[in-house]
């Protein structure tokens, strides 16, 4: 394990951060491959002369909308990096390690997607049609391969597939998640840009009723794919992990409950706009359709949070765990301890009132900080409440059989008695005086209970095995 200083945030969970910044960044990135693809088509529209009002469209707040999006995307993505930096490094460290050189492509593709839309939006006005159709064909491809390259290597964290074994870059890639993954991201980037430029054609004073109302019928064909979501999406969930499908299917009702809020807003968008704008061609008004766009923001936030959660208790399958341990190191901290290895010191040793307690805040900073907090959001006062010191120490030793989508605990049993204890003195207001005797057949039944809980996760099962991954 490669160790990095870790930040307090109070009582706000560390993963609540990445998800505000994460879920904001995917919406507004998606949109921009959404909103590049629905320009060219209106861009195609207005030089073939099919559709005249088409220009008016790209000249006016949808080109700016499209700009302000992949600028503010641009931004949050920044954002996502320092955010896992903060909460996430050894999994950052490793995709960083393993797809350097993709990384690298998909900038490329980043920085050609922000040249040619800041050109298009600056200087179309002076460009024939097929100069500025060239720019919005280079954009769209651009934007579009950046999510082509993130999506492969989103994707891989949750199903690796062979590359635990080959660890070849473009096994990483090309993992059994990727086509429907990025299927699905597609449809999505198109519908959040259809959805939008609904919006964006009430806001335009100049055109007339009948105008926006055929501007809305053209828009409404972007929405056509998403009849084949529902298919998708079942494509998505076969090439899950069997353990991961559970925690999505009723194994966690709150993940559960994510998903069918994600996919009951994503149905009701779809009937809306494939019934309503499509086949009956009624027209939108600016409110009903800034309440879909919002509905499919409310979906993206679910489905990222599903997507995140179900790879518990991985951010890397197979190979790195949720607190940041790989799985090949559990064994070797069972034996010599997680806080041996740590080079940072605890912050305020003062304030515990013996070695004991600073053994426990220690270990709990190494094993449990990057998704938990003391007594605060997702806390472990309010976790284990209820818990005698005995069953503390049961169920934390068997922690992964305690809770499947939990990690083994990766520490000797002097670490986990310091986290018990630790725990009892934050439950009892932390005293300025507390005396800590730790009775050695305390730490005999901890022991034993390690050994019976094993080193290896839950939720793996033989999943692994029977598909040729072999963890290292």
């Amino acid at each position: 394990m490669d160790f990095y200083p870790v930040n307090e945030y109070g009582p706000i969970m560390p993963g609540l951060i990445m998800a505000g910044v994460a879920i904001t960044h995917v919406f507004l990135a998606q949109f921009a491959v959404g909103g590049g693809m629905l320009l060219c088509y209106f861009q195609w529209l207005g030089m073939t002369g099919k559709f005249a009002p088409a220009r008016t469209f790209i000249h006016g707040y949808f080109k700016a909308l499209v700009m302000v999006s992949f600028v503010l995307g641009a931004l949050t993505g920044v954002a996502i990096w320092m955010a896992a930096i903060q909460v996430g490094p050894q999994t950052i460290q490793m995709m960083i390690q393993n797809f350097h050189w993709v990384w690298a492509i998909e900038w490329t593709f980043f920085c050609l997607e922000i040249t040619s839309g800041y050109c298009f939006y600056r200087y179309h006005e002076r460009l024939t049609d097929r100069e500025g159709m060239i720019l919005l064909v280079i954009y769209s491809f651009a934007s579009w391969g950046s999510l082509f390259w993130i999506n492969g290597i989103l994707s891989w964290q949750l199903t690796p597939g062979v590359w635990l074994v080959t660890e070849n870059v473009w096994d990483g890639i090309f993992n059994p998640s990727f086509w429907p993954s990025l299927v699905f991201r597609t449809i999505v980037s198109l519908c959040l840009a259809a959805l939008a430029a609904c919006v964006v054609i009430n806001l335009m004073p100049s055109v007339t009723r009948a105008v926006q109302a055929e501007l809305i019928h053209r828009v409404g064909k972007f929405l056509l794919p998403m009849a084949a979501m529902p298919l998708v999406g079942i494509w998505y969930l076969a090439e899950m992990p069997a353990d991961s499908r559970s925690w999505v299917t009723g194994g966690s009702p709150a993940m559960t409950l994510f998903m069918m809020g994600s996919i009951a807003a994503s149905l009701a968008i779809g009937a809306y706009a494939l019934i309503g704008i499509v086949y009956q061609k009624l027209f939108i008004n600016g409110a009903t359709a800034t309440l879909l766009l919002f509905l499919a923001f409310g979906a993206t936030a679910g489905g990222e949070f599903v997507r995140e959660g179900s790879r518990k208790p991985f951010t890397i399958r197979g190979r790195l765990y949720s607190n940041g341990v790989k799985m090949k190191d559990v064994i070797r901290f069972r034996r010599y301890g997680i806080t041996t290895y740590d080079p940072y010191p605890v912050r305020r040793k003062k304030e515990f009132p013996s070695p004991h307690l600073l053994t426990g805040a220690w270990t709990y900073r190494s094993l449990c900080s990057s998704c938990h907090t003391v007594d605060g959001m997702n806390g472990l006062v309010h976790l284990v409440s209820t818990w005698d010191p005995d069953q503390m120490r049961l169920n934390i030793a068997k922690l992964q059989q305690t809770k499947p989508f939990m990690p083994p605990f990766a520490g000797r049993a002097e670490e986990l008695e310091g986290l018990v204890q630790f725990l009892l003195w934050c439950r009892e207001g932390r005293p300025e005086k507390r005396d800590v005797e730790v009775p050695e057949q305390d730490l005999i039944k901890i022991r034993l209970w390690l050994i019976e809980a094993g080193s290896k996760p839950t939720t793996i099962g033989d999943s692994l095995t029977n598909s040729g991954e072999v963890p290292r």
